[in-house]
C-alpha cells in the first residue's frame, strides 16, 4: 500500500473547510468521545468505559439497520455496568433510550467520530493531503456539500449493502474517499510523494493516479472477499461507494476545474532520498509549449496543513 504523505500542487486560496473539518474531528474525539484503546487487539479500557462508548456511539453513530427502517432502536446500552452470573461484567440495557435520534442526521454527526487515535490520523492524513485541492478547485461551500454528499451517499451504500445491521458505522473515510475519487480524474498526474509499506516505508514520488488508484483497488479487492483485512470492522464497501460517487460526480466539470487553479507549473523538487517515478513524456506544440490541459504538473502548495 502507498500511503501518501504529501502532494506538489499549488493552491489559490487558503484551505480553511478543510482545516475546519480536521479540526472539528479532533475535538470531537479528544473532547466528547469516550476512547476505548487497545494493546494487540486487547482492550485496556475500564469495563466501564467500553459501556459508555457503546452508548454514545448509539446515539451518535449510523446503523444500517436505523437508516433502512428510519427509525431508531429502542434497546440501547445505558453506560452503566453490572457483574453476570459467571463473574464477569456486562453493559446494561435501556428501554426506552434516555435520547432522541433521528437516523438521517445520524450520518452527519457519524462522519466526525472516529474508534481510535489510528483511525482519526489515518482519515486527517488523506484529507489534508488531497482535500485543500479540491477545496481550492470547487470553492469553500460546493466543497463543503460534495464533502458531506459523498458521506452520505457512502454510508447509505453501505446500510443497503449490509442489510438491516445494528453494527454501527462511524469515521469520515466514505465522504474523504469522494474527496479521492474527485482528485484522481482532477489531477491523474499530480506528483504525491508516499511512502510504500511494503518496502520498508521507503519514500517514493508517484502519479496520483497510481497512489489513488492503488487505494480504491485494495478496498474493493477487500469488499469482494478477494483480499485479507487486517480488521474486520472496516466499512470497506462505504469507502468504494464515496470513491466512486465523488469521481463520477466530477467528471462532467473536470475541464472547468482544471481550469479554476493556478498557472505555474513547475516540476516538483528533488531530494536525494526520494526515487521520483518519471512519466512518460507529452506532447508539444510547434512553439515547444506542453499541449496538455492547466492543471497536470504543480508546484509545492505554501501555508500550514497535514501533507
Amino acid at each position: 500500500m502507498v500511503l501518501p504523505i504529501h502532494d506538489i500542487n499549488p493552491l489559490a486560496r487558503r484551505p480553511y473547510v478543510t482545516w475546519a473539518l480536521i479540526a472539528v474531528n479532533v475535538v470531537v474525539f479528544v473532547f466528547f468521545e469516550p476512547v476505548v484503546s487497545s494493546i494487540g487487539g486487547i482492550q485496556t479500557a475500564k469495563p466501564r468505559t467500553v459501556c459508555e462508548q457503546q452508548r454514545f456511539f448509539d446515539h451518535w453513530a449510523a446503523i444500517p439497520k436505523e437508516l433502512l427502517s428510519n427509525q431508531a432502536t429502542q434497546v440501547v446500552p445505558s453506560g452503566q455496568v453490572v457483574p453476570t452470573a459467571t463473574g464477569q461484567l456486562a453493559c446494561v440495557a435501556q428501554e426506552p433510550p434516555s435520547f432522541t435520534k433521528i437516523p438521517f442526521l445520524s450520518v452527519l454527526t457519524s462522519m466526525f467520530l472516529h474508534g481510535s487515535w489510528l483511525h482519526l490520523l489515518g482519515n486527517m492524513l488523506f484529507l489534508g493531503v488531497f482535500g485543500n485541492n479540491i477545496e481550492d478547485r470547487m470553492g469553500r461551500l460546493r466543497y463543503l456539500g460534495f464533502y458531506l454528499l459523498c458521506g452520505y451517499v457512502a454510508t447509505y451504500s453501505f446500510a443497503l449493502f449490509e442489510g438491516h445491521s445494528p453494527t454501527t458505522l462511524i469515521g469520515a473515510s466514505g465522504a474523504i474517499a469522494g474527496v479521492l475519487g474527485s482528485y484522481m480524474v482532477i489531477f491523474p498526474r499530480a506528483k504525491v510523494i508516499g511512502v510504500l509499506t511494503f518496502l520498508f516505508f521507503l519514500p517514493f514520488w508517484l502519479p496520483a493516479w497510481i497512489v489513488l488508484g492503488s487505494w480504491f483497488l485494495l478496498q474493493y479487492l477487500y469488499v469482494s472477499g478477494v483480499g485479507v483485512a487486517d480488521g474486520g470492522s472496516v466499512a470497506y464497501g462505504a469507502h468504494v461507494a464515496g470513491f466512486l460517487f465523488g469521481l463520477l460526480l466530477t467528471l462532467p466539470f473536470v475541464k472547468r476545474l482544471r481550469a479554476a487553479g493556478p498557472d505555474h507549473h513547475p516540476g516538483p523538487p528533488s531530494h536525494p532520498w526520494i526515487r521520483h517515478i518519471r512519466l512518460p513524456a507529452r506532447p508539444t506544440t510547434a512553439a515547444g509549449r506542453h499541449s496538455a490541459p492547466r492543471g497536470d504538473v504543480f508546484r509545492s502548495r505554501p501555508g500550514p496543513g497535514q501533507d
